[in-house]
């Protein structure tokens, strides 16, 4: 395979994680407009908690969909994963994008809202996994670390999209009222619509050399295949704890923190996660390259001991500021420190595990951890500042930092799909 075909199938690749993950994110973004639509009224904090826990829900699709996407990637080829992955999340984002109102059908409401976070949340299970490992097998051994840092890069600016498009509705298009009452849908039709698109791109994509060699020699793989790489499991669960706990601290959460926490304005907390995530999207492609020159193993520990000596600290400093410059440096700040995990955590998980059982291996752990921690995430920060702790909540993302740290040190050395002989 020439240079023109690796890069034509990385770019279709993280086109079509870009779009996976705005539908994903759109959710998020836009929980302050629309959580009044599918509840009964009540208090914003109340509202916000049943849209976190509908969140939060539907990431426990994700290990589902990690294994059986995960699977179809290992024996179908990571193309036909892929494609399905995005057919699922368009189907998702339509159905919540016509849903009626509380007020119009009652409970029907947040149970088709629930239905179609579960049918996302399966795709998206499916997504990581065959979009890390297409992207690891497509690159080339002196730039892998670079490339991986793509996948971060299409999943932030998937959800910096969804925030631009809020933005845009916010300071250009519409009122406040509008996108409360029927704005709100217009992002989840966008997602939808572009999901056939992606779904077109990806139709045509180049399948990756290292499955259709794995392929032709029939390697057998699965579940049980997978159980004896059982420390490469735990590796990726333990990488994964405060990596995604911490990615979600400073991206989803931080919206709703600096509005309904520090008190700024909706669309000025909005201003500030959309200017720290382009500048995060930014750091991923240079910590990534950076790897490729001294390792991966230093900038995971780099990641782990930081997110656990300072996120307290950090998070003590962000519940004091009131201007929207110093919560945008710290924010910022807080996010540095985490792409330690972001940027290389994809390909470190793929050179866990051989090609027969590789989107299986880095899909299903990461998924199983992301529901429980990540998924999460916002719901406990939300359930602390309801308690009026909101201390706890950054004890528990240090503690979480903590695990992912003990787990590098375990690592025994850096490993490379060449070499195709994982720690297990």
């Amino acid at each position: 395979m020439n240079t023109a075909q690796r890069i034509r199938g990385i770019l279709a690749g993280s086109a079509g994680n870009l779009l996976e993950y705005y539908d994903w994110y759109v959710y998020s973004s836009f929980t302050i407009y629309f959580a009044h639509a599918f509840f009964p009224h009540g208090n914003e904090t109340a509202e916000l908690l049943n849209a976190a826990a509908i969140f939060a829900v539907g990431f426990f699709m994700r290990p589902i969909g990690g294994w059986l996407l995960g699977a179809a990637a290992d024996r179908y080829g990571r193309k036909t994963a892929l494609t399905l992955s995005v057919t699922a999340m368009c189907l998702g984002s339509l159905a919540i994008a016509i849903c009626p109102t509380y007020q119009q059908i009652g409970l029907l409401a947040p149970a088709i809202l629930l239905v179609a976070r579960l049918v996302q949340g399966l795709s998206l299970g499916g997504e990581y996994g065959a979009s890390a490992t297409y992207l690891a097998e497509m690159s080339t051994p002196a730039n892998r670390g670079f490339w991986s840092g793509f996948l971060y890069v299409t999943l932030v600016m998937g959800q910096l999209l969804a925030l631009v498009i809020l933005l845009l509705m916010q300071y250009v298009f519409l009122t406040p009222h509008q996108i409360e009452t029927w704005g709100w849908r217009v992002p989840f039709l966008l997602g939808a619509g572009g999901a056939l698109l992606i779904f077109w791109l990806r139709r045509h994509m180049q399948e990756s050399e290292r499955f259709e060699q794995s392929h032709k020699k029939k390697t057998q793989g699965g579940i049980k295949v997978l159980l004896q790489h059982k420390r490469a499991v735990l590796t990726v669960c333990g990488m994964t704890l405060g990596g995604t706990v911490a990615f979600y601290t400073y991206t989803i959460y931080m919206q709703k923190y600096l509005a309904n926490t520090l008190g700024f304005a909706k669309d000025t907390a909005t201003l500030v996660s959309s200017a720290s995530l382009l500048v995060f999207a930014l750091m991923q492609p240079a910590f990534g390259a950076l790897s490729d020159r001294i390792g991966r193993k230093p900038l995971l520990l780099y990641f782990g001991t930081c997110a656990t000596l300072g996120t307290v600290p950090l998070l003590s400093l962000l519940s004091g500021v009131h201007s929207p410059w110093a919560a945008f440096g710290l924010i910022t700040f807080a996010l540095f420190i985490a792409s330690g995990y972001t940027s290389i955590n994809a390909v470190v998980k793929a050179e866990l595990f051989p090609t027969q059982i590789r989107a299986l291996g880095v899909a299903l752990p990461y998924a199983v951890t992301v529901s429980l921690f990540g998924g999460t995430t916002e719901y406990i920060a939300l359930w602390c500042r309801q308690m009026g702790h909101d201390t706890w909540f950054a004890y528990y993302v240090s503690a979480c930092a903590a695990v992912t740290l003990l787990t590098v040190l375990t690592l025994k050395k850096e490993t490379t799909l060449e070499q195709d002989t994982p720690q297990g």
